[in-house]
C-alpha cells in the first residue's frame, strides 16, 4: 500500500546531507514551509545550497538556517526585503554566496529541470552582469541568454491538502513555486495543513500529482 505520510517532522527531513541543494517554496511568507525549515535547522545539515524566491524573514525558518551558518549559497530573486536582515548581515560579512536569478527565469529553470529539458534561451538579463559567463545568442534580432535547468536534491514545500499517495492542493498564493520544485527535486518533502482520505480530492483540483512527491508530514495534525 502506498503511503507517503511520515510520522514526524523530524522523520520528514531525515537524510538531508551536508552539501545538498534544497529547493524551498514560498513567496515571502506565503507558502513557506517554516516547520520543515525549523526541523532542518535542528537536524544539522550544513554547507547547503538553498534555492528560494526570498532569503527569509526575521530569524525563523530559512533566516535561522542562514544565521546558524548552514547555508553556503543562496540562489534567489529577492534576497533583500522587510525583515531580511540576517541574509544582509551574512552576505556583507562574506559568510554566504549569492546568485541572483530573475523570478521568471527562476521558475523556468525549475520547470526545465522537472520536465527533463536541457535549458532554454531568454532575453532576460542579456547585456547585464547576469549574463557573464553564459552562452548568448541573437534570435530574431533580439539578444538571449542561455539558462541551465535548476535541479534539487531535496524540495521543502508547503501544501494545503495531501492524501497518502502524495497528491497535493495549495491555498491561493501559497502555491507559488511548490509544484515546480516538487518536479525539479529528487526527493520532494511536503508539509501539509491537512490530510485527506484517498479519493476525497477532486482529481481536477489536484495541482501536484503524487508521482512527484516522496514524503508528506501533516504539520498540525488536521484531517479533512
Amino acid at each position: 500500500m502506498i503511503n507517503k505520510f511520515v510520522e514526524s517532522i523530524e522523520r520528514a527531513v531525515a537524510g538531508i546531507a551536508d552539501g545538498s541543494t534544497v529547493l524551498v517554496s514560498g513567496f515571502g511568507v506565503a507558502g513557506q514551509p517554516v516547520e520543515l525549515l525549523e526541523a532542518l535547522a535542528e537536524q544539522g545539515a550544513a554547507e547547503l545550497t538553498v534555492v528560494c524566491n526570498n532569503s527569509g524573514t526575521g530569524e525563523d525558518g530559512l533566516a535561522r538556517l542562514i544565521k546558524l551558518g548552514r547555508v553556503r549559497k543562496l540562489i534567489a530573486s529577492y534576497p533583500s526585503g522587510t525583515g531580511s536582515h540576517v541574509f544582509a548581515e551574512a552576505f556583507a560579512a562574506g559568510r554566504i554566496e549569492y546568485e541572483c536569478v530573475p523570478q521568471g527565469t527562476l521558475a523556468e529553470r525549475l520547470r526545465a529541470a522537472g520536465a527533463g529539458l536541457g535549458g532554454f534561451f531568454t532575453p532576460t538579463g542579456y547585456g547585464t552582469a547576469l549574463a557573464d559567463g553564459k552562452e548568448t545568442r541573437v534570435i530574431d534580432g533580439r539578444g538571449h541568454v542561455f539558462e541551465a535547468p535548476l535541479h534539487g536534491d531535496f524540495a521543502l514545500v508547503k501544501a494545503e491538502n495531501a492524501d497518502r499517495w502524495g497528491n497535493l492542493t495549495y491555498r491561493k498564493t501559497g502555491r507559488n513555486f511548490g509544484p515546480l520544485m516538487c518536479m525539479a527535486a529528487a526527493t520532494a518533502i511536503v508539509q501539509a495543513d491537512r490530510s485527506c482520505e484517498l479519493g476525497a480530492m477532486d482529481p481536477e483540483s489536484v495541482v501536484t500529482p503524487g508521482i512527484f512527491v516522496q514524503r508528506v508530514v501533516v504539520a498540525n495534525g488536521r484531517t479533512a
